[in-house]
């Protein structure tokens, strides 16, 4: 390993990437408040998102 900088090849710019956002979704089911990683949803709809526990709910949205 060397402590030299990484060399573009000739004709290449580097372009920063975008971070990517992290969203703390909540369950939509009724009265549940936890994290929701399982988002649903159908093409230029919003997204509905759900918790492990309700995740099978989120079915009727697709």
């Amino acid at each position: 390993m060397s402590d030299e900088p990484i060399k573009l090849a000739e004709g290449m710019t580097a372009v920063p990437h975008e971070r990517a956002r992290i969203e703390n979704h909540v369950c939509e089911f009724s009265r549940c408040a936890k994290r929701a990683p399982f988002g649903f949803a159908r093409p230029r709809k919003p997204s509905h998102w759900y918790c492990f526990e309700h995740r099978e709910h989120g079915d009727r949205h697709l």
